[in-house]
């Protein structure tokens, strides 16, 4: 990533603020403003913060604070000048812009007569999330999520920020490029968050191959069901499980002749097993590879690849 690619999601008039944490873009991790509080950012895995000159400092004391009317114009330069447009986005939290950079957002919230999220304002907290594509982050495991050419029902496991997604992201893409141990197939990709592709304005901000189709914004459910009708995937990858609901759908998926690629949050294997809504599919063996992932000292790793018995395979 370059500087500049850091700088443009700032307006003009604040932008000599973060040329020096624009210099830093390849180990920039998160940018977090909040309304009258120091202006803080993430680098290589520390915090850090940035004084009214630019410069980065390591204590908040010495940082400048973000004004409301500053996080009003940041907001407004990330949505073109057009709020509006983005408005079903920041319902939901967040808003991805060019480059696959996700802004996570928050204030008041309006709720319709339902009690559902209708709208926010008075945005008074952004937290700017820099996409990094980690091209081969597959590569330990993909020789293990192929049999006989073909891809095997795999499952990824971490904790929150063990890469998990990250792994997704190059697995999609080397299953739908084509690997040693496997030509590429069309793979369909449910992104309800827009983790994934990273879609701005429709269009995949990452690489996750030639023969990728993604649907943004959707719930998976809905999704998976949608992308089969309409575009025959021979994969079919969704991030985080999180319901009954959604192993039914992949469950619908499976037999329909598609193969499947998902994560799910989970330190381990077992811990994994002991969900409510995991623990009938592990049991009927829906998956047949399960990888799992940690994050230590700044640096995701894999800690172990298992088959449908839950047995450790060897690449």
């Amino acid at each position: 990533m370059r500087p500049e690619e850091v700088l443009c999601l700032f307006p003009d008039g604040i932008r000599y603020r973060w040329r020096e944490v624009a210099e830093q873009a390849e180990k920039l991790q998160e940018i977090r403003l909040r309304a009258g509080m120091p202006l803080s950012v993430w680098i290589g895995n520390r915090e850090r913060f940035v004084d009214t000159q630019g410069r980065i400092v390591d204590r908040p004391e010495k940082a400048a604070r973000a004004a409301s009317g500053e996080l009003e114009d940041l907001l407004k330069h990330l949505c073109r000048y057009s709020v509006y447009a983005f408005a079903d986005e920041i319902r939901q939290g967040f808003l991805t812009v060019q480059g696959g950079h996700r802004i996570g957002v928050a204030g008041q919230v309006i709720l319709d007569g339902d009690g559902r999220i209708k709208n926010m304002k008075y945005i008074r907290y952004l937290n700017i999330r820099i996409a990094h594509q980690v091209r081969g982050a597959a590569d330990p495991v993909i020789p293990c999520i192929f049999e006989n050419g073909k891809v095997l029902n795999t499952l990824l496991i971490s904790p929150p920020g063990g890469g998990k997604t990250t792994m997704l992201r190059d697995m999609i893409r080397q299953v739908s490029e084509g690997t040693a141990y496997g030509e590429g197939v069309n793979v369909s990709v449910v992104d309800e968050r827009s983790e994934i592709a990273g879609s701005y304005l429709g269009v995949s901000q990452n690489d996750v191959g030639i023969r990728t189709d993604v649907l943004d914004g959707c719930p998976k459910v809905e999704g998976m069901m949608l992308l089969i009708r309409s575009m025959a995937p021979q994969v079919l990858a969704v991030d985080e499980l999180g319901s009954i609901e959604d192993v039914q759908a992949l469950q619908m998926a499976s037999g329909c002749g598609c193969r499947l690629l998902a994560t799910v949050h989970g330190s381990s294997l077992d811990e994994v097993r002991h969900k409510n809504y995991m623990r009938y599919v592990i049991e009927e063996r829906l998956f047949e590879r399960y990888v799992t992932l940690d994050r230590r000292m700044g640096i995701c790793r894999v800690t172990g690849v298992f088959d449908g018995e839950g047995k450790p395979c060897i690449s």
